[in-house]
């Protein structure tokens, strides 16, 4: 158990989980908690981060800064998605190992495991079969910040402990229409869609100004906005997503995300991520779920119906559906005494409530 007094480093203290982690921290009565936005400290400046760590001196680190989208931002930045991800846990890692921190707690996805992994996916079956290829970068990339882990554990007694979320939403999620994950992103259309339908114009030029699309604000004409928006599939008269709907996904709310996350830095040291009487030590890593799932046009429905909008669901089955089934098994999550309480229906009621400020 960390002092009440140990000055922690939230990487990513701004982001999904990292907000999440920081809140649930103070809740706990941690206040020495250190966090910088990126244009205060660039994580991929590795003499930046050397000299943040010489100034601060971190007792523990929570690395939850990455560079994250969805498919189609995974397709097209391949090399931004392995670069920075390396880059930025090379930089923390490292620094925190040469700064003698005392626990550190890293956060990856569990995009890690095979496309054709047996369901539920179990931490011993990473690097068995090939890896999904839309997300290979990313896969690979947080690959090696768990390995980066239990490799400075096993060569030289560090405490770093390597934590797999399963997909996340929840407040201060990225709804970008192109780069954010899928639940946000499909609240997000449906809303709009709802507006459209509705001539909600108000609300349609608050959205865009909050979050333009694609240089397209809400100063922008009628016209203009729903042309940008009918090219990510959004109109009055339907929502069309991409793929066919059928893969099944588990999903997590990022505030239980950060309880999890909290509850492992906390009370979880490496000697209990493995069997001590193994004759090689791997897999350490620890998956972090709901051990749920339903399909994506299950959840698109779901949404649908929260939001509200009246028109029709449609699906491009030209596009790329990814990975078919990604359930994770919680069972060693379980074990270290960790349980989620949030299910879905709920936590998109909750998302949707934050997302327009009600």
């Amino acid at each position: 158990m960390l002092e009440k007094n140990t000055k922690i480093y939230v990487a990513g203290h701004r982001g999904l989980v990292g907000s999440a982690i920081w809140n649930n921290l103070k809740s706990r009565g941690y206040e020495n908690l250190v966090g910088r936005t990126h244009s205060e400290l660039d994580l991929l400046d590795a003499v930046a981060v050397r000299r943040f760590f010489d100034e601060e001196c971190p007792g523990a680190v929570v690395l939850a800064a990455a560079h994250v989208g969805g498919i189609m931002a995974n397709l097209k930045d391949r090399a931004d998605f392995i670069y920075e991800n390396l880059q930025i846990q090379q930089n923390v890692i490292g620094e925190s190992f040469r700064h003698g921190v005392k626990k550190l707690l890293f956060l990856g996805s569990t995009c890690i495991y095979p496309r054709e992994a047996p369901q539920p996916m179990r931490e011993e079956c990473l690097l068995t079969s090939p890896l999904e290829y839309t997300n290979e970068p990313y896969a690979i990339a947080k690959i090696a910040g768990l390995k980066m882990c239990e490799s400075f554990n096993l060569q030289y007694g560090t405490n770093y402990i390597a934590v797999m979320p399963t997909n996340l939403y929840g407040p201060n999620d990225n709804f970008h229409l192109e780069k954010s994950h899928v639940l946000p992103a499909m609240i997000r259309k449906f809303h709009l869609a709802k507006c459209l339908a509705g001539a909600d114009w108000d609300a349609v030029r608050k959205d865009l100004s909050l979050r333009p699309v694609e240089g397209v604000d809400g100063t922008a004409s009628e016209a203009d906005i729903r042309a940008v928006l009918a090219r990510f599939g959004i109109t009055a008269e339907a929502v069309t997503l991409w793929g066919t709907g059928r893969p099944l996904r588990e999903f997590l709310w990022s505030e239980e995300m950060a309880d999890a996350s909290v509850h492992v830095l906390l009370n979880v040291d490496f000697k209990d991520t493995y069997d001590a009487g193994a004759d090689e030590v791997r897999n350490c890593h620890i998956n972090v779920g709901t051990g749920r799932e339903l399909s994506i046009r299950e959840v698109a429905e779901k949404i649908k119906a929260v939001v509200g909008f009246g028109g029709e669901l449609r699906w491009d089955s030209s596009k790329p559906d990814g990975t078919m089934r990604k359930l994770t098994d919680v069972s060693k999550l379980h074990r270290l005494g960790w349980h989620h309480k949030v299910e879905i229906d709920e936590g998109i009621v909750r998302l949707y409530r934050w997302y327009t400020g009600g």
